[in-house]
């Protein structure tokens, strides 16, 4: 899947955000996850129990290892792994065995085949390299969540997608395609924007 004719302008707003994040000193990044942590926790549809997704940070990502820790003991975090075209979510807790995907981040060391498919999770956290005031996300430009959660589209959660970056990395506009699926919530180190009205 790739971008429509719009492809320079989101290529063009992908390398702007991910030098701003990138450019963020590690005390900054700290402090930035502690706060995402608290807004993650505080969402109205936080899951008391099932799996909840997050992602292994990369390439200055906004880190969720302190959202990680806080979760319930009744919850089950997960990392996403590459399953042909589309993601998987595997049980991992810090001290487990990892693996490089063909991207170079980090996944549970195991068979995909093995993994939870998107429809068994509760709660999904995704990277964004870019977002707006109204709920407009921009990723890395893959387009593995879309195709993942394109079961979402007209129908309502859950999984529960949300965002999660930095609040520097807030534009006044996305262009947005016509396969990208929406997201229930952005969280950043600042706010929590709701696009769209929660039902929980």
């Amino acid at each position: 899947m790739t971008d429509t004719p719009i492809d320079p302008l989101r290529t063009q707003l992908r390398t702007t955000l991910r030098e701003r994040r990138r450019a963020l000193p590690a005390p900054a990044r700290i402090a930035a996850a502690e706060a995402l942590a608290d807004n993650l926790l505080a969402l109205p549809f936080a899951p008391t129990r099932g799996h909840v997704a997050g992602y292994w940070a990369s390439d200055g990502e906004i880190a969720l290892h302190r959202w990680q820790l806080q979760l319930p003991a009744t919850v089950q975090y997960c990392l996403p792994m590459l399953h042909g075209d589309s993601l998987r979510f595997a049980p991992w807790q810090p001290g487990q065995g990892l693996r490089q995907n063909r991207f170079g981040i980090p996944e549970p060391d195991m068979d995909s085949a093995d993994a939870l498919p998107p429809e068994q999770m509760a709660l999904v956290v995704t990277p964004l390299v870019g977002f707006d005031a109204t709920g407009g996300r921009l990723g890395m430009g893959g387009g593995w969540y879309d195709r993942s959660f394109a079961f979402r589209h007209g129908r309502p959660a859950p999984p529960w997608l949300v965002g999660a970056a930095f609040a520097v990395q807030q534009v006044p506009a996305v262009p947005l395609a016509g396969w990208d699926v929406l997201v229930d919530a952005i969280c950043t180190d600042a706010s929590t924007l709701f696009p769209s009205p929660v039902n929980a």
